[in-house]
This record gives structure tokens, C-alpha cells and sequence, in this order.
């Protein structure tokens, strides 16, 4: 896939047959006039890609593009949605919508993981959010290929029609680690996070957290940032816990 990609980055013409799997055209139901950016949503940065010009290519830049994208879109809906609820409400059920472990499960039942290129798979080290990721960096995409209400439409059939149900998403925790902090605060137990950069083989960044309960650690988590590092944690230290709250 990525000599394919390099390939039709490089030519960037607009082809009237698109070389993306059948299964992903089904996802999207409408045929992409830029196929490249949308190979583009399955090369992570631990790959490595880089065009002949020395330029990295990876899904970064569309995720960045697709969260900002997505955040607006569930705002409107929430906001249409909830007309007698105040800001703090829509901003909680926003964030239980967008959550990495929201999009992640999306990701997953999308199977985005299975159009990464194999050798990337085997021979690099992926984010544990990576499906989440190209979730978002496919919507990123879908933006910049077909526009605003294209996207629009796209995220009301996948996402909301789907995965939005008000009053589950009420009880769905979207922090673990605000949700640990407050479980230790009212059980009157000392919390502690504690956050490391590490160097992984492929000389990538990794963030290792671990998490004390009055003085003892309790639970460690991995993650390509702080945040996700920590949040890792406060998951597994929560279903360690779970029985006891």
C-alpha cells in the first residue's frame, strides 16, 4: 500500500477508478475524488512515509482536521437536540461523545485497523488509540474531498444514527481519570499520577503513567501522549476497583 500511495500522491490526478478497497467505498457510499488523501488515513507516523521530497505523510494532519470537524457537528446536534439543557450538559455529553474509547469503539467496528498496510502492522509499533485516530482522520478527509454537508451527513449515518443514545451516554464514563480522582476524593484515599517519557525501538515517544493509591502503585498505563498515558491507567485502575465502588 505505501509504494501504491506514494505513487498517487505523486501523481495526484483524479481517477475515475478508485483503488480503495470495496469494503471502505461501502462505508463511505460515494466514490472519492482525491483516492490518495484517503490512503493517507491509514499510514500512521510510526511508519515512517515520507514523499521524494522528504515531506512526512502520515494521518495526523486529517485527525486534527476531523476532530475539529466532528466536535462541531455533535455540538449542533446536541444543542438541537437538548434545547432545555444548560452549557455544562452539552459540553459532558459532547465529550462522551467524541471520547478516544467512544471513537475508538466506532474505529473497531468500522475494522479501519484492517486497511493499515501489513508490514506496517508487523514491523511498527501503533498507538492504542490508532483506531479512534483514523476515524477521525477519515471524517478529516471525507472534509476536504467532498465538504462540509458531505461530512455532515457522513457523521449523522455513522456516528449518531448508530452509537448516540442520550440516555445511555448519560451514564457513560468519558474520563476515567476525572472519575478515579473523584472516587479516591470521596473514599478519602491519597491519588497520585505519575508521568514518564520513555524511547520506544522505533525511537518514538512513549509516555508510561502510573498511578498510587496512598502511597502504593495501583495501576500503570502506556500511551503516545501524557493524556492518554493517564487515562490508560485510571481505566485499569477502575476495573480493578470496580467492585468495591
Amino acid at each position: 500500500m505505501l509504494k501504491r500511495f506514494l505513487k498517487l500522491f505523486k501523481n495526484n490526478q483524479q481517477n475515475s477508478s478508485s483503488p480503495l478497497p470495496e469494503q471502505l467505498l461501502q462505508i463511505l457510499q460515494f466514490k472519492p475524488n482525491n483516492p490518495a488523501l484517503f490512503q493517507q488515513v491509514f499510514i500512521p507516523r510510526s511508519a515512517q512515509v515520507k514523499t521524494p521530497q522528504g515531506v512526512s505523510i502520515n494521518y495526523e494532519r486529517l485527525e486534527f482536521l476531523g476532530d475539529a470537524i466532528l466536535g462541531a457537528v455533535i455540538s449542533k446536534y446536541l444543542y438541537d437536540k437538548a434545547p432545555e439543557q444548560r452549557e455544562g450538559y452539552l459540553t459532558q455529553m459532547r465529550s462522551k461523545i467524541v471520547s478516544r474509547i467512544h471513537l475508538n469503539e466506532i474505529g473497531r467496528e468500522l475494522k479501519l485497523l484492517d486497511y493499515v498496510d501489513k508490514e506496517v502492522k508487523n514491523h511498527y509499533s501503533l498507538s492504542q488509540d490508532i483506531e479512534g485516530d483514523m476515524f477521525e482522520a477519515l471524517i478529516g478527509a471525507i472534509y476536504k474531498d467532498k465538504g462540509f454537508y458531505f461530512t455532515v451527513d457522513f457523521i449523522q449515518r455513522i456516528v449518531i444514527d448508530k452509537y448516540v443514545d442520550i440516555a445511555k451516554m448519560e451514564k457513560r464514563i468519558s474520563s476515567y481519570k476525572s472519575y478515579m480522582f473523584e472516587w479516591a476524593q470521596k473514599k478519602k484515599i491519597n491519588i497520585n499520577f505519575n508521568t514518564v517519557e520513555e524511547n520506544n525501538a522505533d525511537d518514538a515517544t512513549i509516555f508510561v503513567s502510573t498511578i498510587s493509591l496512598d502511597g502504593e502503585i495501583s495501576s500503570k498505563g502506556r500511551g503516545t501522549s501524557k493524556k492518554k498515558a493517564e487515562e490508560t491507567a485510571a481505566k485499569r485502575l477502575y476495573y480493578a476497583y470496580k467492585n468495591k465502588m
